[in-house]
């Protein structure tokens, strides 16, 4: 089973000092999501689904039309939900992130004041993505091993969405035990392309990661994070 998750490109965060809440991409980021379209036009895929938000539809657009298929939109990729600060000035949310990163780790599952805690968004993607998979008979294993029960080996599913969603899916995978810094776990840069795959065992499957954060569809001055 091959999985390709596609990071967003460049967000429009911030516009004439303000901040933009879903914000949509800046003409760099429209670039990058045309790169990314390019490089996986030849990919096979058997679904591409893509988060509500604006700035990961928006990425998803030129590859849903070069694939020739219609928009698949699944909520359950949305990114953390930040706390409202659309017209605030940008460095409300700078100094927010500057606290949360300041303190003790085990306190930042907490997250920001007035948006989805961590713990909250961590345990959200676990259940969708356990969920969104057993749907295509694909169910974790009993036992302390990270093995998964595959019927259909052969899959192919593309996801686009953003950083936090998509390390928390590699996570997942993985068998990795969640933290509250998931970003950080995985530096996943805009419209870069990662793959995890599955790989048979005696007794089940199990998933390895074989491209992280590949940018080389893009030039280096529209390499981003």
């Amino acid at each position: 089973m091959r999985i390709v998750l596609v990071r967003h490109g460049e967000p429009e965060w911030v516009r004439a000092g303000l901040s933009i809440d879903n914000p949509p991409l800046t003409e760099r980021g429209e670039r990058q999501a045309v790169c990314a379209a390019g490089r996986l036009k030849d990919e096979r895929f058997d679904e591409v689904h893509v988060s509500p938000l604006i700035r990961s539809r928006q990425t998803a657009f030129p590859l849903f039309s070069g694939l020739g298929r219609p928009e698949r939109v699944s909520p359950w990729l949305e990114e953390i939900r930040n706390p409202v600060w659309h017209g605030s000035p940008s460095e409300k949310a700078e100094l927010a992130f500057q606290e949360e990163r300041a303190r003790p780790s085990h306190l930042r599952w907490e997250g920001l004041e007035g948006g989805e805690a961590v713990r909250d968004f961590v345990a959200r993607i676990r259940e969708a993505c356990g969920l969104f998979l057993a749907e295509r008979g694909v169910e974790r294993l009993a036992g302390d091993l990270p093995l998964w029960h595959i019927e259909n080996p052969d899959q192919h599913i593309g996801l686009v969405a953003h950083a936090g969603t998509n390390s928390c899916i590699l996570s997942h995978l993985l068998g990795l035990e969640p933290v509250p810094w998931e970003w950080d776990r995985f530096v996943i840069a805009h419209a870069s392309i990662t793959t995890i795959e599955s790989y048979a065992m005696g007794d089940g499957h199990t998933f390895g990661l074989t491209k992280l954060s590949d940018v080389e569809h893009l030039v280096s001055e529209d390499r981003t994070y």
